[in-house]
Formats: C-alpha cells, structure tokens, sequence
C-alpha cells in the first residue's frame, strides 16, 4: 500500500513539473560582462562639404534670377542669366575674323603650292620659295589665334548663363534683376544636404587616443550614426590649445542640418561592461526595463538603468547581473507575462 502512494505522488509530481516547464513563447539572452569601447563626448558643429558662393565671371546686367533663398537647385539647372548683348556681338567679331583668317590661309596655301611647282622646273628663286613658306605659315598661324578668340568670345557668352555647379539650397542672394555686376562680383551662396561633416575641437590631452583609434560616432535622435572618415589636424589652435577634427559622415540624412549642435563619441580605449542586446529593453516614458527570466521560467519585469550603446548592445548601469536572463523580445514577453496573469485570475 505505501509503495502505491509512493508511485502515485512521484507520478503528481512528474505531471506538475511538466505543466511548470512550459517551453517559454520567446528567446532568451544572458547578460554578459564583455570588452566594449570607451567613449569620450564632446560637441561638434554640422556644417556642409560642398557650399560656396558664385561669383559674376563676365561684366553685364542681371536679366533673370530664377531661384531665392531656401529654394532647392538641381546640378547644372539655370540660376542667373545675365544680358548677353555685348558677348554676342563680341562673339560675332570673332567668328568673322576667324573666317577672313580662313581665307586668307587658304590663299596662301594656294600661293605656296605654285610656288612649289615652278622651283622643281626652277622659274623662281630659293628667296621667292621662303617668302612663300613663311606667309602660309603666318596665316596659319593667324586662323589659330582667330580660333582662340572664337573660343574665348564663346566662354563669355557662356558665362551669362549661371547654373548651379551641385545640388543644393539657397542661402543667400546678392543680386538683383537690373543690377549691374563686374567680374568676382558675388551673385547667390548655398549648400548641399548630401555630403556632411562635423567640426569638432579636441583636447589635447585626448588627440593621442583618438590618433590612435580614429573611430567616433555622431549622436543623433535616429541613434548612432559611424563616423566615415576622421581627420586631425597637425596643429593646436594658439589660444584654445586644441586640434581641430573634421568627421565626414557618410551617405544619408540622418536629420542633420549645417549649423546644428551634436554630440560626438570618440573612442578612446577599452572597458569592460555588462551590456544586453539593445532589442530586450523596453521603455516607457522614461521608464527603462527588462524582462528577466529566473531559473523557474517566471518571468518579471525589472527597471534597470543604462549607459552607451555599442553596435546592437547596450550597457547596463545598475538592475542586472552578469549571466541572468533577460527576454529577447519584451513585447512577446509582456503579452505573455499578461496571458499567464489572466490565467491565474480565472
């Protein structure tokens, strides 16, 4: 009879350890004390790679502006045209002595080639053959220079019409229709959105570091944006004693904007650091928790207070310990931790 009970309550116990050891409905992470970069934050300023203001390269009168401040200008599209009465007329001038030069070329060439033939029958003299030469030669010459002028009257022309050299913003306009302009006179300033960088003064007692690493990242509110390539400069400013860094960004947006204020992480060694996948925190409001799975397979929700991010993980300041596990995916968690609640209740 005891040996009966015996079988019967080992076989209970079997059937409820069973029900308790339900596979979980999500994955699990186990928080890791792990080598992970240190970090340096300072301020830096966004400004464009490509802006520049374009200048009048030929004397004229405004004719048209076609774009105005904040306006966005495709490559090569029209900004400022320029009245072209002088230019053409100048190319004109040109096209005809370019067309005398022609013909006269062409004449004493002609000339030349008689003479050829009457010295090999011997009917003119070694001196008439050279004066011959030298004037083919001559009005060669002189259709090259009519060519060249042709060329730069054709250059000038093109310098009334102003297009946009990259695409980009208007930032400023200098001018105004009717207005006369000399050369290097300012016409419009702008920018472009698609190649940024981020100007940042460095401290001398950091520049051997980030010398040595050459690695940053710009925060931004879309997360950590890699640094595409980080150039110091070789001197120290006189009056601040710090070095100047430019950090080209790469290809993208990133909701950034020349002028605006960043932080910038610059890595300067290594640190050890406990640090959970970044997709097992949950955050409300300014609530930041996990979900942490003990060694029964119960689930509950703990706030935990974090530091940097690094790659796909983020360190962990205070709520955790290395080897606990966390859930992998805290909204599959939280619908079950509410599913087994609702159990309970009914």
């Amino acid at each position: 009879m005891n040996q009966a009970v015996t079988l019967t309550i080992a076989a209970l116990l079997t059937v409820a350890h069973g029900a308790f050891a339900t596979e979980l409905p999500f994955e699990t992470a186990t928080v890791e004390l792990d080598t992970a970069p240190r970090e340096r934050i300072l301020d830096g300023t966004v400004e464009a790679v490509n802006q520049a203001t374009m200048s009048a390269q030929t004397a004229g009168r405004i004719a048209e502006v076609f774009f105005d401040v904040d306006d966005y200008v495709e490559p090569g599209q029209l900004v400022v045209r320029f009245t072209d009465v002088e230019q053409q007329s100048a190319l004109r001038q040109a096209r005809a002595a370019l067309n005398e030069a022609r013909a006269q070329a062409n004449q004493a060439d002609e000339q030349f080639r008689r003479v050829s033939d009457l010295v090999d029958k011997g009917s003119v003299s070694k001196r008439e053959y050279d004066q011959a030469l030298a004037a083919r030669d001559a009005a060669n010459a002189r259709v090259e220079s009519a060519q060249s002028s042709v060329q730069a009257a054709e250059q000038q022309l093109e310098y009334t019409l102003v297009r946009a050299p990259y695409a980009g913003i208007v930032t400023e306009r200098h001018v105004e229709v009717g207005e006369a302009v000399g050369v290097g006179e300012p016409l419009m300033s702008g920018l472009s959105l698609e190649a940024l960088r981020v100007v940042v003064d460095l401290p001398q007692q950091v520049t051997a570091s980030v010398r040595e690493h050459r690695k940053a990242f710009v925060l931004t509110d879309e997360g950590r944006v890699e640094v595409a390539e980080v150039t110091i400069f070789p001197f120290a400013h006189e009056a601040s004693n710090t070095f100047r860094v430019r950090l080209v960004l790469p290809e993208g947006q990133f909701a950034l904007y020349p002028g605006m204020f960043v932080k910038v992480a610059f890595v300067v060694g290594e640190a050890r650091r406990l640090l959970v996948p970044t997709s097992a925190l949950l955050r409300r409001s300014e609530v930041t928790g996990v979900y942490v799975v003990d060694e029964q397979e119960e689930v509950r929700m703990r706030q935990v207070r974090v530091g940097g991010t690094f790659d796909s993980r983020t360190e962990v300041l205070a709520g955790l310990r290395a080897g606990e596990r966390v859930a992998a995916d805290p909204v599959k968690a939280g619908l079950y931790l509410k599913t087994r609640t609702v159990t309970k209740d009914e």
